[in-house]
C-alpha cells in the first residue's frame, strides 16, 4: 500500500509541474474571468495568491448554479461532502474526514466559521446560506488561521455586509411537494452608517409517505432564517460590524426505514412508504407530540477593524451563539412501539479573538490571542413498551415475531402473553445525558518574508491550553418483565458524574508561494492539525477514560493559474494521522466503554493516512459563456496494520474515492434589456461507507445527479423568472444507513432527495 501511494504521489507531483509549464505557454484569452478576493489568511488576497488549497464560491455563483443549501454546495467543491441527515445532524466532511457527533464531550474536526467565529458544535452548526458574500472552503490544517478545531480544514461563511446606498431584492418561488420560498434583502445606508436586513423562508411537504395514522409524511421542511446587519464607519480608519442572526427549523420526522420489517404496502423498502408511529407517550417522555425537529439558533457577532497606520491594523472578532434543538425519531424504522427516542441538544458558545497585523513590501506578520468557551449538553430520552421491546429485540416468544409480512405489529401481543393476561401494555422510559464544558485559550503568530516579488515564505505557530470537563447522567429503572434496565449497560447514576482534565498543544504551519509568472503560482505547505482529547465520562463512578488527541501532519503542493479567460488550480496532498479517533455506536452490553447500547462513543482506531488530489477550473471564452469543472480523488483510510485491529484497512466514513462536477452557463442578451440564462450541471460521487468498520450492507454505490437552472431576465436584470430541477433523473440513493437501529440489530436507511423542480420570481431595485 505504501509503495502504491508513493508512486501515485510522484505521478501527481509530476502532473503539477507539467501543468505549470503548459500554463506558462498558453496564449492569453480575450476575456478575463476576474479574480475572487478571499480573506482566508485574515487579510484580503486574490484567490491565486493564497498558498493553501482553497475553494471560494460567491453568492453570484451559487445563484447561477441553483444552490441554496450547504449540502448542495458541497457537490461542487472538490474534497467537500456535507450529509444533511437533518438540520440537527449534518455530517461535514473534508478530504474524507467527518465531524458529525452530537456528543457534548467530543470536539469537531472540521471548523465551520460564521463571520470569523467558530460555530463548529454539530447540533448548532447548520444555518441557511441566503444573502452571503461568499463561502470559503479551506483544506488542510490551518491552526494559526482557524483555531484548534481546524484539524482537516474549515468552511468559512461570510455574510453580505451593509454598504452605502439603497438597494434590495425579493424572491418568491413554488415547486413540487408544495415547496414555497420567500426571501430577499434590503440595504439602506451612507458612507458613515448602513444597515441591511435579509431573510429566507422555505417550506415544503415531506417526500417520504408515512402510512401512520398518527404522524405526517416524513422529511417535510419548514425553516426560517433572519439576519440584521449594521456597519458603522466613523472614519476611514475604523469599521465596526454588528450582525445578529436567527435560524429556525420546524421539520417533520427523519425517515429511518427498516428493510427488516414490512409495511402494509409490502416488504421494507428504503425508497417506498414508511410506517413510523413513534411513541403514544411522546409528549410526556420525549418532549413532543410528533416525530420531527424543533430547533432555534441565535447568533450575535461584533467585529471591529482599525487601521493603525504605517502598515499596521488591529481586528477584534467577538461572538455569542446559542442553540436549542429537540428531535423526536423512530429508530426502529417500523410501526412497532420499540425504539422511540428523542435527542435534545442545548448549548452556548462565547468567542473572542484579537489580531494585530502588519503588511509591508518585504515583510508581513500577524499575532494575537483567542478565548473560546462552550457549555453543552445532549439529552436522549427513550420510550418503549416492555413486551414489544423484548420480543422485537430477542424473539423470546417463538413464532410470534415482531412485525408480520403484512405490516401488523405482532409483538404488541407479547406483554399479554408474558403476563398471562395480567397486562396488555407496560410502558417503559429511560434517560441518559452527556455534558461538556470546554475552555480554550490560545496565542498565535506567523511571519511572512517576501525577499522578492516572486517568493513568499511563511511560518506560524499556535500555542494553546484547553480545559475539558465532561459529565454523565442517567435514569434507567428496572423493567417489570426483565427485572433490569431494558437498554443493556444503562444504569441510574444517582446524579451527574463529572471528570475533567487539561491539555496543551503547539500547532505549526509552513507555507511557500512562488510566482512562476505573473499568472502562474506554485505553492507548498506543511501543517499540523489536532483534534482535542476526549474526556469520556460514562456511567461508572470512576475517573473517565481519556481518549488521547488525534494529530495529523499535512503535506501538500500545487499550482494556481489565472490567465486570460481561465482560472484553475491543482493540488496534491498527503496526510498522516496518529490516534485516529472514530465514533461508533455501542451494540454490545459488555462493551468496554461502559456506555449503554445505542449510544455513540469515540475511541482510537490507530494510525490512518490520506493521499489525494483536487483540481478545479473555469473557462470563460466569451462574455456569455462560462464552463466549469472540478474533481477530487482520495486514496485514504485506516492503515492496514495489525495494531489497528478490526479497523485496519477500513475506508473513512462518508469518504468517496472520487468526486467531481461539471457544467456550463449561458447568459446571453437578446435585446431590449432581456437576457436568457441556463446552467446545466452534473455531479458525481463514488461509493461511500456509512460506518466504521465498513459493511457492504451499510454503504451507497456511486451517485450521479443532473441539475439545471434556467430562465430569463428583463429590464437589465431588475426582474427575473427562473426554473430549476435538481436530481433531474430522479436517481434513487441513500443519504445514510445503519443509525441507532443498527446497534439493536435493526439497521435503518434514509433515502436521498428525489427530483425537485419549481419556478422562482425575483425583483431587484
Amino acid at each position: 500500500m505504501h509503495s502504491t501511494k508513493s508512486g501515485l504521489l510522484v505521478a501527481l507531483l509530476a502532473t503539477v509541474s507539467a501543468t505549470a509549464v503548459h500554463a506558462q505557454d498558453t496564449a492569453d484569452q480575450a476575456i478575463s474571468s476576474g479574480d475572487i478576493i478571499v480573506t482566508a489568511q485574515k487579510f484580503e488576497q486574490k484567490l491565486r495568491d493564497v498558498p493553501i488549497t482553497i475553494t471560494a464560491v460567491t453568492q453570484e455563483q451559487m445563484k447561477r448554479i441553483g444552490v441554496d443549501d450547504l449540502d448542495e454546495l458541497a457537490n461542487y467543491v472538490p474534497g467537500l461532502n456535507i450529509q444533511e441527515q437533518s438540520a440537527n445532524n449534518p455530517g461535514i466532511v473534508i478530504r474524507g474526514i467527518t465531524s458529525d457527533s452530537g456528543s457534548a464531550q467530543q470536539a469537531a474536526r472540521v471548523t465551520v466559521y460564521y463571520n470569523g467565529i467558530d460555530i463548529s458544535r454539530s447540533r448548532g452548526v447548520y444555518q441557511a446560506i441566503y444573502d452571503v458574500d461568499r463561502i470559503e472552503v479551506v483544506k488542510g490544517p490551518q491552526a494559526t488561521l482557524f483555531g484548534t478545531a481546524s484539524t482537516v480544514g474549515a468552511v468559512s461563511i461570510i455574510s453580505a455586509k451593509p454598504k452605502p446606498g439603497i438597494e434590495g431584492e425579493v424572491t418568491a418561488g413554488y415547486g413540487n411537494y408544495n415547496a414555497y420560498l420567500a426571501g430577499g434583502h434590503l440595504n439602506v445606508g451612507n458612507d458613515v452608517i448602513a444597515a441591511r436586513i435579509a431573510g429566507e423562508w422555505k417550506k415544503r411537504d415531506g417526500y417520504v409517505t408515512n402510512l401512520s395514522t398518527t404522524q405526517g409524511d416524513l422529511y417535510a421542511q419548514n425553516q426560517l432564517g433572519l439576519r440584521a446587519s449594521l456597519r458603522y464607519t466613523p472614519t476611514s480608519a475604523l469599521t465596526v460590524d454588528l450582525v445578529g442572526t436567527y435560524d429556525r427549523q420546524r421539520n417533520s420526522g427523519t425517515p429511518f426505514i427498516s428493510k427488516r420489517f414490512a409495511t402494509a404496502q409490502g416488504p421494507g423498502n428504503p425508497f417506498g412508504a414508511a410506517n413510523l408511529s413513534g411513541s403514544p407517550f411522546s409528549k410526556q417522555v420525549l418532549g413532543k407530540d410528533h416525530l420531527g425537529l424543533t430547533r432555534d439558533v441565535y447568533d450575535v457577532n461584533l467585529t471591529a477593524k482599525y487601521d493603525l497606520g504605517g502598515g499596521w491594523n488591529f481586528t477584534t472578532v467577538n461572538g455569542y451563539r446559542s442553540f436549542s434543538s429537540l428531535e423526536v425519531f423512530d429508530a426502529d424504522g417500523s410501526a412497532a412501539w420499540w425504539l422511540e427516542f428523542a435527542e435534545g441538544a442545548y448549548g452556548s458558545q462565547i468567542s473572542h479573538e484579537s489580531r494585530f497585523a502588519y503588511t509591508g513590501d518585504h515583510f508581513r506578520t500577524s499575532f494575537g490571542w483567542n478565548v473560546f468557551h462552550e457549555n453543552n449538553r445532549q439529552e436522549v430520552p427513550f420510550s418503549t413498551e416492555e413486551g414489544t421491546y423484548i420480543q422485537c429485540a430477542t424473539g423470546l416468544i417463538p413464532g410470534l415475531g415482531c412485525i408480520s409480512p403484512t405490516g401488523v405489529v405482532t409483538a404488541a401481543q407479547a406483554t399479554a402473553l408474558l403476563t398471562k393476561g395480567a397486562a396488555t401494555q407496560i410502558p417503559y422510559s429511560s434517560l441518559f445525558v452527556n455534558k461538556g464544558i470546554n475552555d480554550q485559550y490560545s496565542m498565535f503568530g506567523e511571519v511572512t518574508w517576501i525577499p522578492t516579488h516572486r517568493l513568499e515564505l511563511t511560518a506560524g505557530l499556535r500555542a494553546m491550553i484547553e480545559q475539558r470537563k465532561a459529565g454523565y447522567f442517567a435514569v434507567a429503572p428496572n423493567s417489570v418483565l426483565s427485572k433490569a434496565p431494558l437498554i443493556p449497560g444503562q444504569v441510574t447514576t444517582k446524579g451527574t458524574l463529572w471528570s475533567q482534565d487539561s491539555f496543551q498543544a503547539f500547532l505549526p504551519r509552513f507555507n511557500a508561494l512562488y510566482r512562476l509568472t505573473d499568472t502562474v503560482n506554485l505553492y507548498a505547505t506543511i501543517s499540523k492539525g489536532r483534534r482535542s482529547p476526549v474526556v469520556n465520562q460514562g456511567a461508572a463512578p470512576v475517573v473517565a477514560q481519556v481518549i488521547p488527541e488525534e494529530t495529523v501532519w499535512n503535506y501538500e503542493g500545487g499550482v494556481k493559474l489565472s490567465r486570460g479567460a481561465f482560472n484553475g488550480s491543482l493540488g496534491v496532498y498527503y496526510q498522516k494521522y496518529n490516534n485516529f479517533q472514530i465514533t461508533r455506536t455501542v451494540s454490545d452490553a459488555n462493551d468496554p466503554s461502559g456506555r449503554p447500547v445505542g449510544t455513540s462513543i469515540t475511541e482510537s482506531a490507530g494510525t490512518a493516512s490520506n493521499l489525494g488530489f483536487e483540481a478545479e477550473g473555469q473557462l470563460r471564452p466569451t462574455k456569455w459563456l462560462i464552463l466549469f469543472a472540478n474533481v477530487g480523488f482520495i486514496d485514504g483510510g485506516i492503515d492496514n496494520t495489525k495494531a489497528n485491529g478490526i479497523y485496519a484497512n477500513n475506508r473513512f466514513r462518508l469518504q468517496p474515492r472520487t468526486q467531481s462536477s461539471a457544467g456550463f452557463t449561458i447568459d446571453a442578451p437578446v435585446g431590449n434589456g432581456i437576457r436568457v440564462f441556463a446552467t446545466p450541471s452534473v455531479t458525481y460521487r463514488s461509493k461511500i461507507f456509512f460506518e466504521i468498520p465498513n459493511k457492504e450492507a451499510i454503504s451507497q454505490d456511486k451517485v450521479t445527479l443532473v441539475n439545471l437552472k434556467a430562465g430569463v431576465s428583463f429590464a437589465d436584470g431588475k426582474y427575473e423568472v427562473a426554473g430549476y430541477v435538481r436530481n433531474a433523473t430522479n436517481e434513487k440513493y441513500l443519504l445514510d444507513a445503519g443509525n441507532t437501529g443498527g446497534a439493536f440489530g435493526d439497521p435503518t436507511y434514509i433515502p436521498g432527495e428525489p427530483r425537485f423542480y419549481g419556478v422562482q420570481l425575483t425583483g431587484r431595485f
